[in-house]
């Protein structure tokens, strides 16, 4: 098994790992669109309702990423990549919600950790993904998060209504970008089969 080591051929590669679980990225996706629209449409009038919300989006988004990096394991394919996405975002949803009397400062500095981590993340594992597996796509979700964590740093503090605002454009955003890189994942990995079966005809 590789965690991030020496790039394999494309059957191991990250590109491959994401084209088989194209289903989980499309997941994660829907899941961002959906808590993007609910902190639009239901900002809700404190910040435990905010605090609840986030938290409920990374732990449900974390546990996606690893049963993906599970599945990847269990095809000797790399994983190192999801594991650490899903720990980092398990981990800081877990911690917001055991704070219930967190201040918008205190929350703000944890979402910004976690955004910035994560963007990292997402732009290291895109230069190891292949262009026509939504490279740039990838890229582009670790930037729109390495930009909201940084807004998030440098900006004062304001009132939960208006970092509600911020979170349901993040995660709208966000969800948009994994939506359209699993369904160009979903289109590579059908061609790959086919190629496949066409090999082994």
């Amino acid at each position: 098994m590789s965690f991030f080591g020496e790039k394999p051929d494309f059957e191991f590669s990250l590109s491959s790992t994401l084209a088989r679980n194209w289903t989980v990225v499309v997941a994660r996706g829907v899941l961002g669109i959906i808590i993007g629209l609910i902190a639009f449409l239901f900002p809700g009038p404190t910040l435990l309702s905010l605090v609840t919300l986030f938290a409920v989006f990374l732990i449900i988004d974390g546990i996606l990423a690893i049963v993906a990096a599970v599945r990847a394991a269990s095809r000797n394919q790399r994983w190192g990549f999801l594991t650490f996405e899903g720990i980092v975002g398990i981990v800081a949803g877990i911690a917001a919600m055991a704070m219930p009397g967190l201040t918008v400062l205190v929350f703000v500095g944890l979402l910004a950790a976690w955004a910035l981590v994560s963007g990292a993340l997402e732009l290291r594992a895109a230069f190891n993904l292949a262009t026509d597996h939504g490279r740039w796509w990838l890229a582009l979700g670790g930037i729109i998060s390495i930009v909201f964590g940084v807004v998030l740093v440098a900006a004062p503090v304001f009132g939960a209504l208006v970092v509600t605002w911020w979170v349901g454009a993040y995660a709208t955003f966000f969800g948009a970008c994994l939506l359209v890189l699993g369904f160009k994942l979903r289109a590579r990995n059908a061609g790959s089969g086919t190629q496949g079966g066409a090999r082994h005809a």
